[in-house]
């Protein structure tokens, strides 16, 4: 076990040191996997923001306007709105009165000149039913076409058609996003598979001599399989720091749209899980495409 344990921190030496020799190529082949990672992982963070903002709009749109019959009482419409608080899925009820519409209308530019002219209020009682957040898209309708059955009213309005547009897209995005994620690891297959098997050809007469003195494969390509493990993760850090530089360069244009439109959202990077869900699949395809390639050309040399 303290043999097995040395041979790893050689190899781990050997691989650190391979780097440390060509710092240009080594960078070179890290910023290549780093960009490439970058690209879906940037793309992720984009659909996840996305998807955040968009889960605030639908709250929004998901309350139900609740229009009741003309000459509806203040007390019954009061009554409505206390007994449909008491259900399950109905988080709040805001009742507003037609003197109370009126005044918001009035305030608006454009409607105060006209809304002199009318003799009387035409506007009905308005529930504004906003339902828990746990309800699907379905359960909303389910529950609009249950208020619209109800005696006083005259008719329940929702309009959730725009965000499930939205949300459709956003699903065909991360689709793709997932179909561009496999291409550019197996992009980055090619790129550690290339870079190591060039370190194998240049070390082709030193690996000669090894196997002609007893050195297994196995021993052999354990720095090779460190140096891409090593190469993986450095490109994976690097696609996050390059993550992390366009939130930061994208932050300042972000708040003042989201300030212009009244809204507290504010852009989030990678959480850490994630962090190191990039990192680790960095490291595990730099180790793979290091096997594949000392596993095929390893296989080919032998000593003469």
């Amino acid at each position: 076990m303290i043999v097995w344990a040395r041979h790893h921190r050689q190899a781990l030496a050997a691989a650190i040191a391979s780097l440390l020799r060509t710092p240009l190529a080594s960078l070179m082949t890290v910023a290549v996997i780093g960009i490439t990672l970058a690209l879906p992982t940037g793309l992720h963070v984009v659909l996840d923001n996305l998807s955040h903002l968009t889960g605030g709009w639908t709250r929004e749109a998901g309350e139900i306007s609740v229009f009741l019959k003309p000459g509806t009482s203040t007390a019954s419409a009061e009554k409505l709105a206390e007994r449909l608080r008491r259900e399950s899925d109905i988080a709040a009820v805001q009742h507003v009165t037609p003197d109370q519409a009126l005044r918001e209308f009035r305030a608006r530019p454009g409607f105060g000149e006209s809304l002199k002219a009318l003799d009387t209020n035409p506007l009905p009682h308005l529930l504004v039913v906003r339902p828990v957040a746990s309800l699907s898209a379905e359960s909303l309708d389910s529950l609009r076409q249950r208020l619209a059955k109800e005696s006083a009213v005259d008719q329940a309005v929702l309009d959730l058609a725009w965000v499930r547009r939205l949300q459709n897209w956003l699903e065909l995005a991360g689709r793709f996003a997932a179909m561009l994620a496999l291409l550019l690891a197996l992009g980055v297959l090619l790129i550690v598979s290339n870079t190591i098997r060039l370190a194998v050809a240049n070390r082709r007469d030193e690996i000669a001599v090894t196997k002609l003195v007893g050195g297994t494969n196995a021993y052999i390509r354990r720095p090779f399989l460190y140096g891409g493990a090593l190469q993986g993760l450095l490109g994976g850090l690097l696609a996050w720091l390059l993550t992390l530089g366009a939130l930061w360069a994208l932050a300042g244009p972000i708040g003042e749209l989201t300030r212009l439109y009244q809204s507290d959202f504010a852009a989030h990077g990678l959480p850490a899980r994630e962090l190191l869900i990039l990192v680790g699949g960095g490291t595990l395809l730099g180790w793979l495409g290091a096997f594949i390639a000392s596993s095929v050309h390893l296989s080919a040399i032998e000593p003469t």
